[in-house]
């Protein structure tokens, strides 16, 4: 339903320097708490889950209190499609600090994954009081929505995910989606035309401009 990891993407535009960095910090050898969270960082970044969980799991047992470890951690439970132990490390995140919206938002993400909607929505909702220009809070919110056939609800979220993020094509296929499913076929085909506009590769929104297509023309008809 959701990208969980869209939330905090990171830039894969990275300059040369910054790859110098990542590349450093997987070969040292680490002697604190912040270094097995660097190298676990580093780990991530490149691909490595396995070898990322290990070390962020190193980071808990030396420094048992750090919120960003659990959080980590737990995307890449997500990632590797651990979304139990996800959920549960996303927990003790915002157990550790309460106003981590984040990590409100990515179990939103993965309670979403299993289908707990009211409970994704909660998290969503968590997510936004925190962070009211939480822009992918309010796309997933939105998902959630659209999945609970409370398309307005949804429609309204995507305005203002996309009001926040006009560059945001994941948006606009949703929105789409939304007013598809409301028989407002003019308005989901410009969706879908400017979701592609934006991102001419993005799965499954040429498929969808075409049923909103042929549904139109067959009205015409």
């Amino acid at each position: 339903m959701i990208d969980l990891y869209d939330v905090v993407a990171y830039d894969d535009r990275r300059s040369a320097y910054e790859e110098v960095q990542v590349a450093e910090a997987a070969e040292a050898e680490p002697k604190s708490a912040f270094d097995y969270y660097s190298r676990g960082n580093a780990y991530y970044d490149k691909g490595e889950l396995d070898k990322a969980i290990v070390d962020y799991t190193k980071t808990i047992e030396l420094k048992f209190n750090l919120p960003q470890a659990y959080y980590n951690r737990g995307l890449v439970y997500a990632n590797k499609g651990d979304v139990a132990r996800a959920i549960a490390d996303f927990d003790k995140a915002i157990e550790l600090r309460p106003d981590y919206a984040e990590a409100y938002a990515v179990r939103g993400a993965a309670y979403g994954e299993e289908g707990e909607l009211a409970k994704a929505i909660a998290d969503f909702d968590e997510a936004i009081d925190l962070r009211p220009y939480f822009a992918q809070a309010y796309l997933n919110r939105g998902n959630a929505y659209l999945e609970k056939d409370e398309f307005d609800k949804a429609i309204a979220d995507f305005d203002k995910a996309i009001d926040l993020r006009p560059d945001d094509a994941d948006a606009y296929k949703s929105r789409g989606a939304a007013y598809g499913e409301k028989d407002d076929l003019a308005r989901a085909i410009a969706d879908f035309d400017k979701a592609l506009e934006l991102k001419p590769d993005l799965a499954g929104a040429y498929e969808n401009r075409g049923v909103a297509l042929d549904a139109l023309n067959k009205k015409r008809q």
